[in-house]
């Protein structure tokens, strides 16, 4: 058996991440390593439940202070994002694209030009751990280009190994502060409550309807998702509309803000 030079390089480097798997720079050595074979412009490890996402590590923030974009997002943008959404509806494990999570018109939505194309930038990549039926460990890995199937089919050959380190990982990292399980999504709890102290209160069926139509989803894919009817969707959409006072998608994503700015 011939060993090349990159193996060998490969091995040396899992064999120092395996020494670091107990240190408080692990989630930086492995993105480190990940963008030696496919360039990266921005990453972060979350622990995704029911609740608010954990931030168990992220790529530094080249501004003063912390980042108020990624501040936005735990605060409730995550409910949008189409990983925690795929993730949420159908927890495993494995690598997956942007493009195999994100609705039908997620480019054409106000989280994608408010918030994506100014974080991610462009394209996005998603290690995914499932841990057991609330929870699941992720490391997004995000480019201000697109991964090219290149790119793509080498981190998926390195996908047992990452996945490997990240489950090992879980047992040094703090979990005092993750949420409790509960069988209401919590996003909609806190959403529920900030309509409510609003003066608009939203039935649970509308809250979903909302969340998936500013996370890109048509008509048809809320219709898929719900289990109704596309002309149920528009009567939602139309009521949303009336007991909001607005008139598009765009009011409706800074009503959303609002909402959670004043949870």
């Amino acid at each position: 058996m011939s060993v090349t030079l990159q193996d060998m390089a490969w091995h040396r480097s899992v064999g120092q991440l395996v020494e670091e798997l107990n240190q408080p720079g692990f989630w930086r050595a492995l993105t480190r390593m990940l963008d030696e074979y496919t360039p990266l412009d921005s990453w972060v490890a979350l622990l995704f439940s029911d609740g608010r996402p954990q931030v168990l590590g992220e790529c530094p923030y080249e501004g003063d202070g912390p980042d108020p974009l990624f501040h936005d997002y735990l605060n409730g943008l995550y409910a949008l994002d189409p990983f925690y959404i795929a993730n949420r509806e159908c927890p495993k494990s494995g690598l997956f694209r942007l493009a195999d999570v994100a609705p039908e018109r997620f480019k054409q939505t106000e989280y994608y030009q408010r918030y994506f194309t100014h974080n991610v930038v462009e394209d996005e990549i998603q290690f995914n751990v499932q841990l057991d039926d609330v929870r699941s460990l992720c490391l997004s890995l995000g480019r201000k280009t697109r991964f090219t199937p290149e790119q793509i089919s080498l981190l998926d050959l390195v996908r047992p190994w990452v996945l490997g380190l990240m489950r090992q990982r879980l047992f040094f990292e703090d979990m005092s502060t993750e949420p409790l399980p509960t069988q209401t999504p919590h996003w909609r709890g806190d959403l529920e409550r900030a309509m409510e102290r609003l003066g608009t209160p939203l039935t649970a069926r509308e809250l979903d309807v909302i969340r998936l139509i500013l996370s890109g989803c048509s008509n048809k894919e809320v219709a898929s998702k719900l289990a109704i009817s596309a002309e149920t969707v528009k009567v939602h959409r139309r009521h949303i509309y009336t007991k909001l006072n607005i008139k598009s998608p765009q009011e409706l994503f800074s009503f959303f803000l609002k909402a959670q700015a004043d949870k």
